[in-house]
C-alpha cells in the first residue's frame, strides 16, 4: 500500500513538472510565491488584519527595499562561487562619508550638496568593491577571508571618520530618497508605464525566440501571466495609493526607494540575462575551468562583480542613512548575514552557477515579511532569530535536494 501511495506520489509531482515544463515555469519560484502567500495569510489572521493593512504593506515595501536591492547583486556574487561578508559594514562607512561630505565639505541645504555626496558615495563604494575584488581575483585569496577583513575594515575606518559620533542632520532634498513617495497620479503613471514594458518585453523575447527556433509558450499562456501580473501591478498602486499622509485625504503612492529598487531590479535582470558579462559570471560559476579555456577574462569577471556589489551598497547607504536623516556607525549591522540569507532562500546556489534576480527579491520579500509579521503578533528578538535560522537552513537543504534530483 505504502508502494502504491509513493508511486501515486511520485506521478503527480512528475505530471506536475511535465506540465510546469511545457509552460516553461519555474516551479522553484512558484513555491516560493506560494509561501509568501501562505506566510501574508497568516499573519493578517494572526494580528487580527493589521498585516495587510496600507499601512503595513507600505512600511513593509520601504524595508525590504535596500535588502532586495543589495540580493541583486549578491546573486551574482555567490553565483560566482565567492561571497561579500562586508556589506553591512561598508554601508555604514558610505552613509558616514556621505553624511560628512554634506555637513563637513559642502554647505548643508546647498544646492548641489545632495546629489555630489551620492556621487562620491556610489564612486567609493565602486572602488572599494573593485579593490576587494582585485584582491580575490589576483592573488586567489578566499572571498570569504577578504570581504571578512572587509567587515572589520569598513566599521573601523567608519569610527576614525566620525569618532563614534553619528552625523546629523542631513540635507532634505537627500532625505527624499529614503522617505519620500511619489503621489497616487505619478505612481498610476508608472503602473501604467511598467505594464506596458512588460508586454512589450514579452512578446519581444517571443518574437526572438521563434525566430531563432526555439520552443515558446502557448499564446494563451503568455496572455493569461499578463493579466495576472497587470492585475498584480494594480493591486500594488492600489495599496501604495490608500495610505494617506497624517490628517489628509492624499494617498502617499509608491514611495523613493521602491521605485530605486524597481528601477536596479531592471538594470540587474538586464545585466544578468542580456549582457556578455551575465553569461561570463553564470558560465564561470557552472564551471571555472571550462570559462576560462574558453577564453573568459575571469579575474575582470569576479572584480567586476565586487565592484558591481560596491557601488549598489552605496545607494542602499543613501537609502537607509536618508530615511533616518542621519548616519550612525551602528546601521547595516548583520545586513549582510540577511542579504546572503536572502538570495539563499530565493533559490541561489552556493555551489554556485544557479541563481535569479527575481528569486532574490522574492527571497527578500519572504524574508523580511516573516520578520514584519513576527513583530506584529509580539515575537521576542531572540524567538525571531532563531526561526529565521531555521528558515535559511531550510532553504538550503531544499537547494540540496534540488540540485540532487536535477542531476
Amino acid at each position: 500500500m505504502e508502494q502504491t501511495a509513493d508511486a501515486q506520489n511520485a506521478g503527480v509531482g512528475t505530471r506536475i513538472r511535465s506540465v510546469a515544463d511545457t509552460l516553461q515555469m519555474d516551479t522553484r519560484l512558484l513555491a516560493m510565491v506560494g509561501a509568501v502567500i501562505a506566510i501574508w495569510i497568516f499573519f493578517d489572521i494572526a494580528s487580527g488584519g493589521l498585516f495587510l493593512s496600507p499601512r503595513n504593506l507600505w512600511n513593509l515595501s520601504v524595508q525590504t527595499s535596500v535588502t532586495a536591492l543589495l540580493a541583486t547583486a549578491m546573486v551574482l556574487i555567490i553565483v560566482s562561487r565567492n561571497i561579500d561578508l562586508s556589506v553591512g559594514s561598508l554601508l555604514a562607512f558610505l552613509g558616514i562619508l556621505g553624511g560628512f561630505v554634506q555637513t563637513e565639505v559642502l554647505p548643508l541645504e546647498g544646492a548641489h550638496s545632495w546629489w555630489i555626496s551620492i556621487v562620491v558615495m556610489v564612486a567609493v563604494g565602486a572602488a572599494a568593491g573593485a579593490a576587494q575584488g582585485w584582491l580575490i581575483a589576483r592573488f586567489a585569496i578566499p572571498a570569504f577571508v577578504v570581504t571578512l577583513g572587509g567587515l572589520m575594515f569598513w566599521r573601523g575606518a567608519g569610527w576614525l571618520f566620525t569618532q563614534g559620533r553619528t552625523v546629523t542632520p542631513l540635507d532634505t532634498t537627500y532625505n527624499f530618497f529614503g522617505g519620500g513617495s511619489i503621489g497616487e497620479t505619478y505612481s498610476w503613471l508608472v503602473g501604467i508605464a511598467g505594464f506596458a514594458l512588460l508586454v512589450a518585453l514579452t512578446f519581444w523575447k517571443r518574437r526572438r525566440r521563434l525566430s531563432l527556433g526555439f520552443v515558446v509558450k502557448p499564446l494563451g499562456v503568455e496572455l493569461i501571466i499578463l493579466a495576472i501580473l497587470g492585475g498584480l501591478i494594480a493591486a500594488f498602486v492600489w495599496t501604495m495609493n490608500s495610505y494617506n499622509f497624517p490628517r489628509s485625504d492624499d494617498g502617499r503612492g509608491i514611495p523613493v526607494p521602491v521605485l530605486i529598487l524597481i528601477v536596479v531590479s531592471g538594470g540587474m535582470m538586464y545585466i544578468a540575462n542580456m549582457t556578455s558579462f551575465g553569461r561570463y559570471i553564470y558560465g564561470y560559476g557552472g564551471n571555472p575551468e571550462a570559462a576560462q579555456l574558453a577564453g573568459v577574462n575571469t579575474k575582470r569577471v569576479v572584480m567586476l562583480s565586487f565592484a558591481l556589489i560596491g557601488g549598489l551598497t552605496a545607494i542602499g547607504a543613501v537609502i537607509s542613512t536618508a530615511r533616518l536623516n542621519a548616519a550612525p556607525l551602528s546601521i547595516g549591522q548583520l545586513l549582510e548575514l540577511q542579504v546572503i540569507a536572502a538570495a539563499v532562500i530565493g533559490g541561489t546556489s552556493l555551489s554556485g552557477g544557479v541563481g535569479t534576480i527575481l528569486g532574490s527579491l522574492i527571497g527578500a520579500v519572504l524574508m523580511m515579511s516573516l520578520q514584519n509579521g513576527m513583530v506584529l503578533v509580539g515575537v521576542q528578538s531572540a524567538p525571531q532569530q532563531m526561526i529565521m535560522a531555521g528558515v535559511l537552513i531550510f532553504a538550503v537543504w531544499f537547494d540540496v535536494i534540488y540540485q540532487r534530483r536535477r542531476t
